[in-house]
């Protein structure tokens, strides 16, 4: 993982203007005793005015402290919108209750081997944006799922990467995606998929995939 600090100076030499940029960040379980130290510490790493984004990991004990202390950083300014990795329904039942500022966004693994639909429509009732990590099946099963007949077969159709028509999927689901990738070619072929649209038939046999299958645990 690249530490804040490097992504700091990486955007201080970019030369790009800082509000082209969007940054999102963690707070983790142990930082969740002494929040406003740990969002203190990431804007000095990060050698920047605010954050655009910031999320819990996952439940832990002092979520609603950490949660409450991100509140607080929104009203100062210093945080542009909060947010919320790896919550689930019933934590999100009792979680939501208890805070003021509602997530803007609910970030979940999500991909054709878990795709988690009543999870996503609960949280999009919510009026909170879903995004998924691991869309292309994550450390160790990227492989399969890019070799996956289904799949390619209408990737072919559309003449795209079976890459790009998993993300795409996801889109039309209402899904934010962040595929990671340090291969340009690779990057480049992830923006490449607002020119097709996969029908109805082919969204269904995406759907048909589901093996409630998760890859990673938190």
């Amino acid at each position: 993982m690249v530490m804040k600090k490097e992504i700091g100076k990486a955007i201080k030499e970019s030369n790009v203007n800082r509000e082209e940029i969007f940054i999102e960040t963690k707070l983790y379980p142990n930082q969740y005793d002494d929040p406003e130290k740990a969002i203190e510490e990431a804007l000095q790493k990060l050698d920047v005015e605010y954050i655009d984004l910031m999320l819990l990991h996952h439940t832990g004990k002092n979520d609603i402290k950490a949660y409450k202390a991100m509140e607080h950083y929104v009203e100062k300014g210093k945080i542009r919108s909060i947010g919320l990795s790896n919550w689930y329904i019933e934590e999100l039942e009792e979680f939501l209750p208890q805070i003021n500022i509602t997530p803007a966004l609910i970030q979940n693994e999500i991909h054709p081997y878990y795709q988690e639909n009543d999870v996503i429509s609960y949280i999009q009732s919510k009026g909170i944006v879903v995004q998924g990590w691991y869309p292309l099946g994550g450390r160790g099963h990227t492989k399969e799922l890019l070799e996956n007949e289904v799949l390619k077969e209408i990737a072919k159709n559309h003449k795209v990467t079976v890459a790009g028509t998993i993300l795409r999927w996801n889109l039309q689901k209402g899904v934010v995606v962040i595929p990671g990738s340090s291969n340009p070619e690779h990057i480049k072929e992830n923006t490449e998929i607002y020119h097709f649209t996969l029908t109805e038939d082919e969204m269904a046999k995406i759907d048909s995939l589901d093996r409630n299958e998760k890859h990673d645990w938190y």
